[in-house]
C-alpha cells in the first residue's frame, strides 16, 4: 500500500516524499479514506504510530479542494491539543505536511503574549491548532470567529475529555456549528470517554489498529524497587552504571522536579526540567535543547508524557509512578517509537503499589520487578499478582497462650488448678464513681 493509493493528491504527496515517508501505518491507511469520505471518526492506536499524519493529511486535502477563502479573524480547521508543547508539535507537523499547499496554519496557546496572537488571527487561518483555555480567550476577545469552521479534531481525546476540560470544552462546543466534521484520536479511550464521544460523534467510525490500553511492544519495561527516600541516589547510580546519554525522566510534582534537576546539577551534569510553573519560553527551549542532544536529562512532569515525538529517545524513566494510570502508556510512549525499540524504567516504592496495581491492570500485563544491590527496600514492595491485583499475603495463625505453673490469667484474678481446664470468662470488676443526685448536707 503507498499514499498515492490511498486517495491523496500530488502537493501532499511531494511533501511525504521529502519528509521520508514511504509506507502509510496501519492507522494511516485505515483514517485517511474515513476522513476523506468526511466520516465522523474515533481512531485509537499506540503512541508513535503516526495518528498525526493520519488526520492531517486528509483535512489539508479536504480544506484545499472545498470551501470559499477563510475570512478575517475566522477559523476552517480546528485542532484541540492538552498541552502547549503538543500544540506545537502538531502545528510544526501540519506546517510541513501543507508545505506544497495554499493554506495557512498557525497555533495558539497561554504563557505567552495574547496580542501577537489576535494580530496573527486578523487575517484568518486555515487549521488553527489550540490549546482550549487560549482558545476561548481569543474568541471572549472577538478575536475569533467559528462560522466557516469545517472540521474540530481532539488530538489526544482522552485527556481532553477528561473532567479537567470538561468545562472549556462544553463552552467551546457551544459556540462551534452544528454542522460539522469531528474526528477524536488518542492512543488510549475508557469505557466512560467512549460513551461520551459517542454522543459528540455523528455516525461515527470506530478504529482500533491495536489492542486497547496496551503499550507499544518496541519498548522493553521493567520496575526497580527501591525506598522512596533512595530513589534521587538510585537513578544518579543507574545513570552512572547504564552511562545514559539521553534521558527523559517523568515525575509526579513540579517541586520534585526542580529538586531532582538541582541534585543534578549539583554533580555536574547538565539536566533541565519543564513543568507547569515554568514560562512557555523556557519550556520550550529546554526541550529543543534536549532534542538536539545539548541536554542530557529532560526532568519533566505529565505535561510532557503527550504527543511529544523526540527522535530516536532511547530511554524513559519514571521516576514517581503517574497518579492516572493510562499516563504510563502516554509516558513510555515517548521511546519505541517509529518502529525503533526503546527502554522504559519505573523506580517503585511501597506507597505507590497501588499506582503500580492500576498500570498492570490497564496494560494487561506484570512488570518483570529488579533490585539494585545496595538499594534493595527495607520497607517491601508488595506483590501483584497477573492482573496487576496486590497480593495479600495470608495472616499467621495465632497461637494458644500457655500458662505456667498451672496457674492461670483471670483479668486481676490468678487461680490454681487444672491448666487444660477451660478458662471461664471472667472481667475485671471496675469500681463504678456513684452520682449522690439528693440534697448536699451541710458540713457542720
Amino acid at each position: 500500500m503507498t499514499f498515492a493509493s490511498l486517495g491523496l493528491i500530488e502537493p501532499l504527496l511531494r511533501s511525504l516524499e521529502t519528509l521520508g515517508y514511504q509506507t502509510p501505518t496501519p492507522v494511516q491507511a485505515q483514517a485517511i479514506p474515513a476522513v476523506l469520505a468526511g466520516r465522523d471518526l474515533m481512531a485509537a492506536a499506540q503512541t508513535g504510530t503516526g495518528k498525526t499524519a493520519g488526520f492531517a493529511l486528509p483535512l489539508l486535502q479536504l480544506l484545499a479542494m472545498e470551501g470559499p477563502k477563510v475570512a478575517s479573524n475566522s477559523v476552517r480547521a480546528l485542532i484541540l491539543v492538552p498541552t502547549r508543547e503538543l500544540a506545537e508539535q502538531v502545528h510544526e507537523a501540519v506546517r510541513q505536511y501543507a508545505e506544497n499547499l495554499p493554506l495557512s496554519t498557525y497555533a495558539v496557546y497561554g504563557g505567552v503574549s495574547i496580542n501577537p496572537q489576535m494580530m496573527k488571527l486578523r487575517k484568518g487561518v486555515d487549521v488553527l491548532v489550540a490549546t482550549p483555555g487560549r482558545l476561548l480567550d481569543l474568541y471572549r476577545q472577538k478575536a475569533l470567529k467559528f462560522n466557516q469552521l469545517q472540521t474540530l479534531i481532539l488530538d489526544e481525546a482522552d485527556r481532553m475529555l477528561d473532567l479537567g476540560f470538561s468545562e472549556e470544552l462544553g463552552n467551546i462546543y457551544r459556540v462551534l456549528p452544528k454542522q460539522r466534521q469531528t474526528l477524536l484520536f488518542s492512543a488510549t479511550f475508557s469505557d466512560a470517554i467512549r460513551l461520551l464521544a459517542g454522543q459528540m460523534l455523528n455516525d461515527p467510525l470506530s478504529i482500533e489498529v491495536s489492542p486497547r490500553n496496551v503499550a507499544a511492544n518496541t519498548v522493553k519495561q521493567w520496575v526497580v524497587t527501591v525506598d522512596k527516600k533512595r530513589k534521587p541516589e538510585l537513578f544518579i547510580h543507574l545513570l552512572r552504571k547504564g552511562k545514559w546519554k539521553q534521558v527523559l525522566v517523568f515525575a509526579k510534582t513540579r517541586n520534585g522536579v526542580d529538586a531532582l534537576v538541582e541534585k543534578l546539577q549539583g554533580l555536574g551534569i547538565n539536566a533541565d526540567g519543564i513543568h507547569g510553573d515554568k514560562p512557555q519560553a523556557t519550556r520550550q527551549r529546554a526541550l529543543d535543547r534536549f532534542k538536539a542532544s545539548e541536554v542530557q536529562i529532560l526532568v519533566a512532569t505529565d505535561v510532557a508524557a503527550r504527543g511529544l515525538d523526540i527522535e530516536d529517545l532511547p530511554l524513559v524513566v519514571n521516576f514517581d509512578l503517574p497518579i492516572v494510570a493510562e499516563d504510563y502508556i502516554h509516558r513510555i510512549g515517548r521511546t519505541g517509537r517509529a518502529g525503533n525499540t526503546g527502554q522504559a524504567i519505573s523506580l517503585v516504592c511501597a506507597d505507590e503499589v497501588n499506582l503500580l496495581s492500576a498500570i498492570e491492570t490497564l496494560t494487561r500485563q506484570a512488570l518483570p520487578r529488579q533490585m539494585e544491590h545496595d538499594f534493595e527496600p527495607e520497607h517491601r514492595v508488595p506483590d501483584t499478582d497477573a492482573s496487576g491485583q496486590v497480593v495479600k499475603k495470608p495472616k499467621k495463625p495465632k497461637k494458644p497462650k500457655t500458662s505456667s505453673g498451672g496457674k492461670r490469667n483471670l483479668g486481676k484474678w490468678v487461680e490454681s488448678g487444672d491448666a487444660s481446664a477451660p478458662e471461664p470468662s471472667i472481667k475485671p470488676v471496675r469500681k463504678v464513681p456513684v452520682f449522690n443526685t439528693g440534697p448536699r448536707k451541710k458540713k457542720p
